[in-house]
């Protein structure tokens, strides 16, 4: 199975990395980073991340996942990269995104009537693409698998690996791993202590209030592909 991440500039890379770590290890799995250029790709921790083969000659992939970010909202108005998502999207078994990938396979026009999972707080924007957020870690929508915030890719990637390759081979790769989370609560809007959660809503409110302007020129060229 061919496996694509796609790589951008500004993206958070725990949304890639922790479902690559699970997903390279399926049987037969081939992994590869995909972006415009060669050149390493800065994720919103500096973190310098490698690409294996460029948009241009990735070929057709089996699963392509698509990370979020701080960086989605540009990634959601570069016509190259929704190109080739859309390209792409009918020869995949599995079209996937963790966090505010989501949001730029909406963009694409990937997941009108859809639903799928986001980053709580930018999992309204969703709606602008005729998609219907859920705030579920996983979310499975056909062939379309979406992940809830970051971390949920983790989880996310288990799901796939035992719809692939079943419970066992989920559970060896989880032992392996040695992925057993706290359950510990506060991790969600509805378990955080109210001051906590709005310390973080005000965070949230400058970040994407940064990005705002960038997603609703998206979803205004998203509606006049639509008309």
């Amino acid at each position: 199975m061919r496996i694509g991440f796609l790589l951008y500039d500004n993206l958070t890379q725990l949304d890639l990395t922790g479902p690559a770590q699970v997903l390279s290890r399926l049987p037969g799995a081939q992994v590869d980073y995909v972006a415009a250029t060669m050149a390493p790709v800065m994720s919103d921790c500096r973190l310098a991340l490698m690409p294996t083969v460029t948009l241009a000659d990735a070929g057709q992939f089996d699963l392509l996942c698509v990370p979020g970010g701080f960086g989605c909202s540009a990634v959601m108005n570069d016509d190259v990269v929704l190109a080739w998502l859309r390209g792409q999207a009918p020869g995949l078994k599995y079209l996937t995104s963790v966090c505010t990938g989501s949001l730029i396979l909406a963009a694409a026009g990937l997941l009108v009537g859809r639903r799928a999972g986001c980053h709580w707080a930018w999992g309204q924007y969703l709606a602008l693409f005729g998609a219907e957020f859920v705030a579920e870690r996983t979310v499975i929508d056909g062939n379309i698998i979406t992940a809830g915030g970051v971390t949920s890719g983790i989880d996310f990637a288990f799901r796939i690996a035992e719809h692939l390759h079943g419970r066992d081979l989920a559970d060896v790769l989880r032992l392996a791993l040695e992925y057993d989370p706290d359950q510990a609560p506060g991790g969600t809007p509805a378990t955080a202590r109210p001051e906590i959660l709005a310390q973080v809503q005000a965070i949230n409110t400058t970040r994407i209030g940064q990005r705002e302007a960038e997603i609703r020129s998206a979803a205004a060229v998203f509606a006049g592909n639509q008309s």
